[in-house]
């Protein structure tokens, strides 16, 4: 069941980032959760739906988000999972869309008896070829 409910908070954040729907992501976390996400600072602490707000209307048309191969582990009151997600939009300003998959472990604790995200960690490789530039060609 534990698997089951985490899979289910996994669906609907999909769900949340295609709608565009800040106040439903921002419901997930918990007050004290730990993100590392692509984008700037190099923490982010707690769920800023005003942030992610604006995040969302940084792009033009849909927002495609999705995650593949998710591995799930879960104990009594501890879980996490990890996927590679692809990430697909239309900056505003820009004529084209560009797609990104990158790397992505989510862990939960029990709050109040359901699950709430504490952490989040996504990452794309980079280039250890010098250039040091960011892998966004990769595809799984």
């Amino acid at each position: 069941m534990t698997e089951q409910r985490i899979r289910e908070l996994m669906a609907a954040r999909e769900a949340a980032m295609t709608a565009r729907d800040a106040a439903a992501l921002a419901a997930q976390y918990a007050p004290e959760a730990v993100a590392y996400t692509l984008a700037p600072p190099l923490v982010h602490h707690g769920e800023d739906s005003t942030a992610r707000e604006a995040w969302f209307a940084s792009f033009d048309g849909p927002i495609e988000y999705a995650t593949r191969d998710l591995a799930v582990t879960a104990g009594e009151d501890i879980a996490y999972c990890h996927a590679l997600t692809r990430l697909s939009a239309t900056p505003k300003g820009l004529p084209q869309p560009f797609e990104l998959w990158f790397r992505s472990t989510v862990c939960f604790r029990k709050h109040d008896g359901d699950w709430r995200i504490t952490h989040v960690h996504d990452s794309t490789p980079f280039h250890m070829d010098g250039t040091f530039r960011a892998a966004l060609d990769l595809r799984p």
